[in-house]
């Protein structure tokens, strides 16, 4: 059973090290998300490959493949806690949608068109109010300049001013006009 436990999920014994370098790499590599979901991906490949195995071994079974077959059947069960170990130190967040189009046999890929066209549609109708908005100031400037001409060109200084500082102030701190910061690149 002492072989089973060293098991690398395949069938081949895994190498053990007393080496505590190799026990602090392999934490860095815990932290770090990508490597863990690459490793549930390959979790994933190994027990495609334990099922198909253990596939083969059913159906051409005799008495001589009981002990390949209860091998592979352990080596299966432990790649699967393996991957539910490995899944549970990944953060990520499938929406239900995309799990129910699966369900439905349909492509996951209509869930990021659905998204991405409700997006765009969005997009438009705040382009649109944003547009109405500039209409309606310049509306409104126009039938002030024909009430009050002296207000409007003192506040169309001020604006112009006002715009010019920040401007000034946005370039000197770095700064994007949205508020942003700039992010120099490192070389």
């Amino acid at each position: 059973m002492d072989s089973l436990q060293n098991s690398g999920g395949n069938g081949i014994i895994a190498p053990q090290t007393n080496d505590p370098s190799a026990a602090t790499a392999t934490e860095t590599k815990a932290d770090d998300p990508k490597q863990n979901l690459n490793q549930v991906i390959n979790s994933i490949h190994k027990t495609l490959g334990l099922t198909h195995q253990l596939y083969l071994t059913v159906s051409s079974f005799n008495i001589a493949s009981q002990l390949p077959l209860l091998q592979r059947l352990n080596s299966l069960v432990m790649e699967l806690d393996n991957m539910t170990k490995m899944a549970d130190k990944c953060n990520i967040q499938v929406p239900l949608q995309v799990v129910n189009l699966i369900d439905e046999g349909k492509n996951p890929d209509e869930f990021t068109k659905d998204v991405l066209n409700g997006c765009i549609a969005k997009n438009q109708i705040t382009k649109g109010k944003a547009d109405a908005f500039k209409g309606l100031r310049r509306h409104l400037l126009e039938e002030l300049e024909q009430a009050f001409p002296d207000e409007v060109e003192s506040y169309r200084e001020i604006r112009a001013t006002s715009a010019a500082e920040l401007k000034r102030l946005a370039q000197a701190q770095s700064m994007l006009p949205n508020g942003d910061v700039k992010v120099k690149p490192e070389l």
